[in-house]
């Protein structure tokens, strides 16, 4: 049984039957509606913690859609969970497909400075100053490109790239 019918508190009842309302008067083939279900159950998923179960959903749900905005949210989810995991690597893998889809995804972009942030920041705590200055270099540049599709949001890495003579 889909989670959308077994989920118990209102708000997600609610959620349900509007969405479901909504699949039924857009026009969409039976695949998309099915992805959009999976996108949904694993959404539901993740938000409880469960992130296996998120993670079977969203596979299927990039299996079965075929739209690449759509695709790119789904993909930006995946991402969220390996970092949540603290799989770094899968996590950029997982943003930067969901960017290749739709570049105007500013969280993506914020996540994967936030990752080159940390990573560089390690690398300063093993003594690699080299490779930390990279790490942060990089982190700068997708900060950049966040702060460009959404100015006003991400003031701290703003104020960050001003303290650190990255912000052109």
């Amino acid at each position: 049984m889909p989670r959308s019918r077994i989920n118990g508190n209102f708000i997600d009842k609610t959620s349900s039957i509007v969405a479901n309302i909504l699949l039924r008067i857009i026009p969409t083939t039976s695949g998309e509606k099915e992805a959009f279900t999976y996108y949904r159950d694993g959404m539901s998923a993740q938000s409880e913690g469960n992130y296996a179960e998120a993670l079977q959903n969203y596979y299927e749900a990039t299996r079965l859609e075929i739209d690449p905005y759509d695709r790119s949210y789904i993909l930006y989810n995946i991402g969220l969970i390996h970092t949540s995991n603290g799989e770094h690597t899968k996590a950029l893998e997982y943003y930067f497909r969901a960017l290749e889809r739709n570049p105007f995804l500013p969280q993506a972009f914020n996540n994967m400075a936030v990752i080159c942030h940390y990573r560089g920041e390690q690398a300063i705590q093993q003594g690699d100053s080299e490779i930390a200055e990279a790490w942060s270099d990089q982190a700068a540049e997708y900060w950049k490109q966040a702060i460009a599709l959404t100015p006003g949001n991400y003031i701290e890495a703003h104020n960050w790239l001003k303290i650190t003579r990255r912000f052109e």
